[in-house]
């Protein structure tokens, strides 16, 4: 039978009506016969189906979680993990102690804080040549102490929102590796000493690290926290730097054998995309990785230089330590690359984000724990095909 051209686009058009119709009747059928010959994954919000997969015409339910790849922007439903995080006011407690009796107020903390009351008493604030009594003694005597906490006060009112964060990221933890446990968080302040330490069964967060850039007290300490630095003390960095100090020091720590420049690139570079993968998605790039925004933007506009520099001087395969640690390291800028100063700093630790990234692009079927379980870098760079333009 021969149709006109006419005849041909009506007999067209009713046809498209009927698969409307169809799709109206069954959105999943219509799916289904439309895209039979494509491996397609489509995320569907009917029938409380999620994750449903459709690869040519076979339907397969992506029913176990920790076998889940991340996706920015497509962050898993972790509503049924039981987990809510608390941070412990040590600052407080202390502070309070001021006013009571030295013993009472070194019983109490010891009591209550036990293995962190002690690193904090001999390692942060004061040492083992002096005894709890002694160390509490000078600090509480210290205006400096005093004025900080003031400071730390005005900044922290509430810590609620950064324990809604914390449980946010760390459920997204537990979905992927659900047998860890979350740490006991402790909030401390210790005159700039330290900021996010781990020890026996407890995190710590110094506050007086994430006062605000707008401190007083930063530019005091520059001698030995440079601004470029104390640029990141402020709140919003608390989570991120948890979240990185919790990943590399219980979770992923760098193997000995990865002594070359690509291999640190490429440790770096899973970490931040493990970042990526339990963060809330409105924390920045450039909060992730420390950099300011002309940062991140000075190394997205120079992508392209940056691995040529890498290749023309034969630094993926370096290991020689003053070589490469001026590509790994914090600074203000990285010597040698860019115009008056602008270069990012760490551009080995960006460029090996980028890497994974383009990895897991280029290899949707890999998860998030066979990426962090893979020990060879060079696989991960050859399977990336990264290639910037």
């Amino acid at each position: 039978m021969v149709f006109n051209g006419n005849e041909a686009i009506m007999i067209l058009f009713m046809q498209l009506c009927a698969f409307e119709k169809i799709m109206m009747v069954s959105l999943s059928v219509f799916l289904i016969r439309c895209y039979s010959l494509y491996k397609l994954r489509l995320y569907l919000f009917i029938m409380n189906y999620n994750n449903v997969k459709f690869s040519q015409s076979y339907l397969f339910f992506l029913f176990i979680l920790t076998f889940l790849s991340c996706k920015q922007g497509n962050k898993p439903d972790v509503s049924t993990i039981q987990l809510n995080v608390k941070i412990e006011r040590f600052d407080k407690d202390l502070y309070d102690g001021k006013s009571k009796d030295l013993k009472q107020t070194d019983h109490l903390l010891q009591k209550k804080y036990g293995v962190f009351y002690d690193d904090y008493v001999h390692q942060m604030v004061g040492n083992y040549s002096y005894s709890n009594e002694q160390v509490l003694s000078t600090l509480f005597k210290d205006q400096a102490y005093e004025d900080l906490n003031k400071e730390k006060d005005s900044v922290f009112t509430d810590l609620a929102p950064i324990e809604k964060e914390l449980t946010q990221t760390f459920k997204y933890i537990k979905y992927y590796y659900p047998k860890i446990k979350a740490p006991r968080f402790i909030s401390f302040i210790s005159g700039f000493a330290v900021q996010t330490p781990i020890g026996d069964d407890y995190m710590g967060i110094g506050l007086d690290m994430f006062l605000g850039k707008g401190s007083k007290f930063y530019p005091a300490i520059v001698e030995s926290v440079p601004l470029y630095l104390s640029k990141r003390f402020a709140p919003q960095y608390i989570v991120p730097r948890v979240t990185e100090t919790y990943a590399r020091e219980e979770l992923f720590a760098e193997r000995d054998e990865d002594r070359n420049l690509l291999a640190k690139m490429v440790h770096h570079g899973k970490i931040l995309y493990f970042m990526d993968c339990v963060l809330a998605d409105n924390v920045p790039d450039s909060v992730k990785i420390g950099y300011t925004t002309k940062q991140l933007e000075w190394c997205q506009t120079f992508e392209n230089n940056i691995w040529g520099y890498y290749l023309e001087n034969n630094l993926l395969f370096e290991t020689d330590y003053q070589k490469i640690q001026v590509l790994l390291s914090e600074g203000p800028f990285t010597p040698g690359l860019g115009e008056k100063n602008e270069s990012a700093p760490k551009l080995g630790v960006w460029t090996g984000w980028q890497i994974v990234r383009k990895y897991m692009k280029e290899n949707p079927s890999v998860t998030l724990q066979q990426l962090m379980a893979e020990k060879d870098p060079q696989k991960i760079l050859q399977a990336s095909k990264y290639k910037p333009k």
